[in-house]
């Protein structure tokens, strides 16, 4: 290949030599992803080696490959996306509309929020906050359409000085895209590398990334630079040598020596040997300065801005830095030039880093001040994006002017909506530095705490708090108490004192609720929803003002205030048992087209989650869980994220699906490890408890049971009665029954105290009914018995009926007990409680076993068995299995097989598995770990009899006909 060659101290026109070894390591790289697998490849050395060189070198000559570059800068590391959009803006630019519509079919909104400059600048708002965006998977569809075109290189250049959000998608894409022809090659400067970041870690890790590390050049590439810029066939070996010697072989020293010397009319020959210098940075930094100090001032306040501003700006923008005219700065460009310190190519580029380190370096901290906050000031004027502006601002340090608070919330404002909201708190906490009154303060105060819940609720919190003691508009009163009790909702450890929080929303609520006025009326709605999610979070803040009764056809679903209260209302009538249809009604009304999470509508999506799960519409919860997931997927909210996980972990657990319960749980955990204690630690352990206990695995229930197995908590939370039932079920699995019995009245104690007497959210009587009789208290067995069934029957919720039903069965003896559990099984029979129907099974086959019907026990039994091993209930299994021999029946070693083993989870897998979707995919599309998946399909391949995918499409289009009834064969 052939090179020009430049003749100044730093630029990079020179021949590439002496990379043999990295050119085809890059290949091998290559290779591979040509191959369809995506890679990653880092180049690091010091700076000046020559990765830049190297990669722009290995890129041409590779054409199999579509180049789109991002050069990252210190002054960027705070912009939204800025190396998204330098990679990917250009691209998009170039193409037509057609072509442009094509490749952001369906995900326009979220991409183009990331790589629009001209985002909307409106106030950071609460509702505003949190806009409907998938960012990060919107960019693994565009960069999934491009590479099935053509095979693509995103090439990231310095990356040391990335911004956050395009690390964090590029981190995302790495961890997905197995099967895309992607290359992403960076480079690196030794020494500046982020490693205690752990997105950069994640990202180079050995696991995921080719690391080359770039070596000096030995004398033979000294030799090929030094026969290139004289056009020597034979260069003296010593004066190589000496080159060599002098540099270290540093290519950005060598280049600098050897054109110096040129310049002072040496010649590669020996005469010329003992005069070639040492050359290192301090030495190439000193030959930079003396070439400035011969210069006009007007070359050295175009280096300079050009310094501070970065390259590639206007003329115009330069020009307003420098004080000069458009034509002054094109004319200095053209003496910076001369000195080998401007890009040959004509543009206004520094040819180096190099030079611009130098020429800030010769600058005391106050003057880089001053020049930075010239740079943002002019920038401002000039229209320039304001995430631009606020870099200079945060280097200046303190800069007052009435266009810097303006500049820093529009620059938060777009961060926020590009998904980046810890680079929106940077800008808004540098805001916080200017000269506020006290409303002003308390808004910005505002802002920054609804940027920080996304991702740090103790910051939220702090924020929200300090804002609250000094807004006086009620709305914006109504907003914050909003964002703090989300906050609240998802902070960890311990939980900040609610009853002052209560207190304020009372006072406020108080003061609009005399209020004539559709406004008045949504506030005083708001904060009635507040309250009541607060009565239900910790019952010892006291209850809320309940709505009057009968007065749901006064609230339509139009306002989010009136649609809060009437998912309110449903989860009311839930724990107070009221029939499912009503309850069912009212919470179709509160969800008809569900509209985006938003700190303003919190907490109708909680009431509404919590209402479906327990009315057991688990396919609607499942949608609204994967809806919300889709909606904050790559915006840094990483609480909400591990709570979405917690709340699949616990459908799993309804479903039955006790291994995918298990691993999502552990998911959940694992997602908020990084920063400490999960939301609702004590609800995710239940779920294990339950969980492991179903698998018969005691001692590991135990050991998760220790932490908060403590009795006097000072306040008790909605979740401690759930745990004291997961507690007793372990002590009487243990074998300790009184012990388990009085953890259950306890539980009935909290339960009764906060109104909730519903058995489909606590069906503590049933269990406390089961620990009675195993001690012989036949009696008080029946009476909790009883109550649960008639509780039961009147909420009409099939599991919750048909477990008091099971339960019932099994404390009556004769026929009436028969037929009760009879019954258990026809109601539980088209349910999703596949685990429960499992354990009615159970009783029912013993039931049958007693009136010595073995023929009927024994399909009974052997059902049951079906489906505790589709389930993973092991423990349960183990029954079944040893019930169903004593009935005459046939265990098989693997318990029961074939389609109707499938759980509800590995059946969703299997069957997008059967239409080609990838793991990778189908974890995307269940919003499940890709072990969840495995896990999934690794069960079905077992209970089906086949081998892997191949066989797979057949098998379920036989489940298809099966449940289609077209064959009557049991599967």
């Amino acid at each position: 290949m052939t090179f020009g060659h430049s003749r100044d101290a730093c630029g990079d026109d020179w021949p590439l030599v002496g990379r043999e070894r990295e050119l085809a390591a890059l290949d091998a790289v290559a290779a591979d992803v040509l191959s369809g697998r995506s890679r990653v490849v880092q180049l690091e050395g010091p700076a000046g080696i020559g990765k830049s060189v190297l990669l722009s070198t290995w890129w041409e000559r590779n054409e199999q490959f579509r180049v789109l570059r991002a050069r990252c800068h210190p002054l960027e590391r705070e912009f939204a996306f800025g190396a998204v959009r330098q990679l990917f803006k250009p691209l998009l630019a170039a193409v037509s509309e057609t072509e442009r519509a094509r490749l952001l079919e369906g995900s326009a909104a979220a991409t183009l929020r990331a790589l629009d400059d001209a985002a909307a600048t409106d106030p950071v708002r609460p509702e505003a906050a949190d806009v409907t965006a998938s960012t990060l998977r919107e960019l693994d569809v565009l960069v999934s359409r491009l590479s099935r075109r053509q095979p693509l290189l995103l090439a990231v250049d310095a990356l040391q000085w990335i911004d956050q959000p395009s690390l964090r998608w590029l981190v995302h894409f790495v961890g997905r895209a197995d099967s895309h022809p992607v290359l992403i090659a960076v480079t690196t400067r030794s020494g500046e590398v982020k490693r205690l970041d752990p997105l950069f870690a994640e990202l180079v890790r050995p696991a995921n990334c080719h690391t080359l590390v770039l070596e000096p050049l030995d004398v033979s590439g000294v030799r090929q630079l030094v026969r290139t810029l004289w056009g020597a066939e034979a260069p003296d070996e010593g004066f190589c040598a000496a080159c060599h010697a002098a540099t270290g072989g540093h290519p950005l020293f060598v280049r600098a020596l050897l054109h110096q010397a040129q310049r002072n009319g040496a010649q590669p020959t020996a005469e010329f040997r003992d005069r070639i210098p040492t050359v290192l940075l301090s030495t190439l930094g000193g030959e930079i300065s003396h070439r400035l100090c011969q210069a006009s001032g007007e070359v050295v306040a175009l280096a300079r801005a050009l310094a501070f501003l970065g390259d590639r700006k206007p003329p115009e923008l330069l020009a307003a830095y420098c004080g000069t005219g458009r034509a002054v700065v094109l004319s200095a460009a053209e003496d910076l030039r001369s000195l080998g310190l401007l890009r040959a190519d004509g543009d206004l580029r520094l040819t180096h880093p190099v030079v611009r380190d130098t020429v800030l370096g010769t600058l005391s901290p106050e003057e880089l001040g001053v020049g930075h906050a010239r740079a943002a000031q002019v920038s401002c004027l000039s229209g320039r994006p304001d995430e631009e502006v606020a870099a200079h601002l945060l280097a200046a340090g303190p800069v007052h002017g009435s266009w810097v608070l303006p500049a820093l919330r529009r620059a938060a404002t777009q961060a926020l909506r590009r998904g980046a909201p810890e680079t929106a708190v940077t800008y808004l906490h540098a805001a916080l530095n200017q000269p506020l009154d006290l409303p002003e303060r308390a808004r910005v105060l505002l802002e920054l705490g609804t940027a920080a819940s996304h991702y740090d609720a103790a910051l939220a919190i702090s924020c929200v708090t300090g804002a609250l003691e000094e807004l006086t508009d009620e709305t914006a009163r109504s907003d914050a108490l909003g964002v703090l009790a989300y906050s609240l909702l998802l902070s960890r450890g311990s939980r900040t004192d609610l009853s002052s929080v209560d207190r304020k929303i009372a006072a406020l609520c108080d003061r609009r609720t005399a209020g004539s006025g559709a406004a008045d009326r949504e506030l005083a709605l708001r904060m009635t929803a507040l309250r009541s999610w607060m009565e239900f979070e910790r019952p010892s803040v006291g209850p809320a003002p309940a709505p009057a009764p009968g007065t749901d056809d006064d609230l339509a679903d139009r306002t989010a205030g009136e649609r809060q209260l009437l998912a309110i209302r449903a989860f009311r009538a839930l724990r107070a048992a009221l029939p499912a249809p009503y309850i069912a009604g009212l919470i179709e009304r509160a969800s008809v087209n569900l509209p985006a999470f938003s700190h303003d509508l919190f907490p109708l999506h909680y009431f509404v989650a919590q209402t479906l799960l327990y009315l057991d519409e688990l396919d609607t919860a499942d949608r609204l869980n994967r809806h919300l997931t889709r909606e904050i997927s790559g915006k840094g909210m990483e609480l909400l994220v591990s709570s979405l996980l917690l709340y699949q972990a616990g459908l799993a657990l309804r479903r039955g699906n006790i291994t995918e319960a298990l691993d999502t749980a552990q998911a959940a955990a694992d997602q908020a490890s990084s920063a400490g204690r999960p939301p609702y630690a004590l609800t995710l352990d239940t779920i294990r408890i339950d969980a492991l206990l179903a698998q018969g695995h005691i001692e590991a229930a135990e050991r998760v049971a220790v932490p908060h197995a403590v009795a006097g908590q000072a306040e008790v939370a909605w979740e401690r009665p759930r745990f004291l039932m997961s507690l007793a079920a372990l002590r009487i699995a243990q074998g300790d029954l009184r012990t388990g019995l009085s953890l259950l009245r306890e539980c009935g104690h909290h339960c009764d105290a906060a109104g909730t007497v519903s058995p489909a959210m606590s069906p503590w009587r049933s269990r406390a009914a089961a620990a009675h009789l195993a001690l012989g208290d036949v009696k008080s067995a029946h009476e909790l018995a009883e109550q649960e069934l008639d509780l039961a029957r009147r909420c009409r919720i099939p599991r919750a009926l048909g477990v008091a039903l099971r339960v019932a069965g099994t404390v009556t003896r004769g026929r009436q007990g028969l037929d009760l559990l009879a019954e258990a099984v026809s109601v539980l029979g088209p349910t999703p409680a596949r685990l429960e129907l499992a354990r009615a099974l159970h009783d029912f086959g013993v039931a049958l076993l007693r009136q010595d019907d073995r023929r009927g026990a024994r399909g009974a039994l052997r059902e049951g068995l079906d489906l505790a091993v589709g389930c993973g209930a092991t423990a349960l299994a183990t029954r079944l299995g040893e019930r169903l021999h004593l009935a005459g029946g046939r265990v098989g070693r693997s318990g029961g097989q074939g389609i109707r083993a499938l759980t509800a989870g590995e059946e969703r897998v299997s069957t997008l598995a059967a239409q080609g979707y990838s793991n990778r995919q189908i974890a995307e599309l269940l919003v499940v770990t890709l072990r969840t998946v495995e896990t999934h399909l690794t069960g079905t391949y077992r209970k089906l009899g086949i081998t892997g995918r191949p066989h797979l499409a057949a098998a379920m289009a036989e489940a298809a006909r099966f449940r289609r009834g077209s064959d009557p064969a049991d599967a």
